[in-house]
């Protein structure tokens, strides 16, 4: 009876050895695939590279959140979530940047998202984007987030008959439209109000627009 306990606790230690191996330090449980969902302009190749996992780790101790610190170390991405999909496949899910924005550097067009983050640099800006004038760009100025704030409010059709967005301060926002006319938007309140405004005195002619005050509006 003594022979048989001590056999079944061999044999169960022996599956349970064989089990532990098999997970975290075998191959045959390890990384074959990588799987990159959402992206849409950042190559998916780009993203596995930057993942930095070697073929067969044992998928099981992947460090989830290394992995996602190395990937997010691509600007153009916003966040990032990596998740083991048994047997062997690392999944990581990916939600890119939308530039809203182009900032001029020099002689270059870094296009910035919601929170001011630079996501690229290019040789010339997309013409889809509107140009953002502002004397200290970045997530952390307050003129910059203003703007930002003004730009994602717009609705689609103003939007694009914009050329130019100036901020002097968080309160002295304007807008230079493709047509060269000057439009006086002021601070980020009230945005749905001097959009309709707005929309409402273009087809009148004029070259500057006044909504800082959405009540009180004047055309030059």
């Amino acid at each position: 009876m003594k022979a048989r306990q001590a056999f079944v606790a061999l044999l169960t230690a022996g599956v349970v050895g064989s089990t532990v191996w098999l997970v975290f330090f075998s191959p045959v449980l390890g990384v074959r695939s990588v799987e990159i969902v959402g992206n849409l302009t950042v190559p998916a190749d780009q993203i596995k590279k930057q993942a930095g996992v070697a073929e067969l780790h044992p998928l099981a101790t992947v460090d989830l959140g290394e992995v996602e610190g190395r990937v997010l170390a691509i600007r153009q991405l916003a966040s990032a979530r990596v998740e083991r999909a048994w047997p062997s496949t690392l999944k990581i899910l990916v939600v890119e940047r939308k530039p809203v924005a182009v900032v001029p550097v020099g002689d270059k067009a870094a296009l910035i998202d919601r929170g001011g983050v630079v996501t690229e640099v290019r040789a010339s800006a997309p013409p889809e984007l509107p140009v953002l004038r502002v004397d200290r760009p970045g997530p952390g100025d307050p003129a910059t987030v203003a703007a930002i704030k003004v730009i994602g409010g717009l609705p689609e059709e103003l939007l694009m008959k914009i050329d130019e967005v100036r901020a002097t301060s968080p309160e002295g926002i304007s807008f230079r439209l493709t047509n060269g006319r000057t439009v006086v938007w002021g601070g980020a309140d009230r945005g749905e109000d001097k959009a309709r405004v707005l929309e409402a005195l273009l087809p009148r002619t004029a070259k500057v627009y006044d909504v800082s005050s959405p009540d009180v509006v004047s055309m030059k």
